[in-house]
């Protein structure tokens, strides 16, 4: 048996809800998963219940968007308190951020000469955690632009003329909020932020691991981080990033894992009090 820590569902940018999800992966064959959407947690009782029904364990997590000036760095958390009163405070602020992000994004769009309005993109997020996947899948369905590469990389990449910086959250102040609510930060996809400079002012701030087996890695940067991991004292972490169907991000789940090893090692940590 296997696990998968990084997962995502309709709670954010995924397609499936949470329920779903959970049913798939039990039907795949994974013993072990982690819901980790963006910047909420909505999707986690849900999910809950139905793993306890299927005999899945079911890791409670989070992918945090932050930024610095060099980069975009998300964060995972695991074993966090969806519950904790200051993490759910954070997270309204974001939430509400995330909307008037999304009509900004549009502006812009607009005075390129894109004619997309805020509801379309709303239509597919609703207005929980909308963000630019779902811009791009409103430009794709409008017949704006072929695919997800193509929005994004003539709109709405980082350095792309659409693009909009998120909440003003960095990097150590996610790690901190996480560590708040009880959970352990893990730094996501590194090979993805291009930051590993800023990798030891992190394990400062708390940083506690860091995704080296992640599917969008190439197999010299999987062994790259496992040993930087390894010389830092950092856990190892790893996920497929599942979103769904028609999501730019076309995996199924099952088709990527991690040894329990590396969970029975955070759940560990987690029982030490991290």
């Amino acid at each position: 048996m296997s696990a998968d820590l990084h997962i995502h569902t309709n709670q954010s940018d995924g397609t499936f809800s949470p329920e779903e999800t959970v049913k798939m992966a039990a039907a795949a064959g994974l013993k072990t998963i982690s819901l980790t959407d963006h910047d909420n947690v909505d999707g986690l009782e849900a999910a809950e219940q139905i793993a306890a029904r299927v005999g899945l364990e079911l890791i409670p997590g989070i992918e945090m968007t932050t930024e610095t000036a060099q980069a975009e760095i998300h964060i995972l958390g695991y074993y966090l308190d969806r519950r904790n009163p200051g993490l759910l405070e954070v997270l309204a602020r974001i939430q509400a951020s995330r909307i008037e992000r999304i009509h900004t994004i549009v502006q812009k769009l607009k005075s390129l000469g894109v004619e997309i309005e805020a509801s379309d993109v709303f239509a597919l997020s609703g207005e929980k955690s909308p963000g630019r996947p779902h811009v791009a899948r409103a430009l794709i369905k409008k017949g704006l632009v072929l695919n997800f590469r193509e929005a994004f990389k003539r709109y709405l990449d980082f350095r792309a003329p659409a693009y909009v910086p998120h909440f003003k959250l960095t990097p150590t102040e996610a790690i901190k909020l996480i560590k708040s609510a009880g959970g352990i930060a893990v730094f996501a996809h590194p090979a993805i932020s291009k930051a590993d400079d800023l990798i030891p002012e992190l394990i400062t701030s708390g940083l506690r691991g860091i995704e080296a087996y992640y599917l969008g890695h190439y197999a010299d940067q999987v062994d790259y981080y496992v040993e930087l991991g390894r010389k830092n004292g950092l856990l190892l972490t790893g996920g497929s990033d599942f979103h769904g169907e028609d999501s730019g991000r076309e995996t199924k789940l099952g088709d990527f894992s991690i040894p329990d090893e590396l969970v029975d090692k955070l759940r560990d940590e987690h029982s030490r009090g991290n």
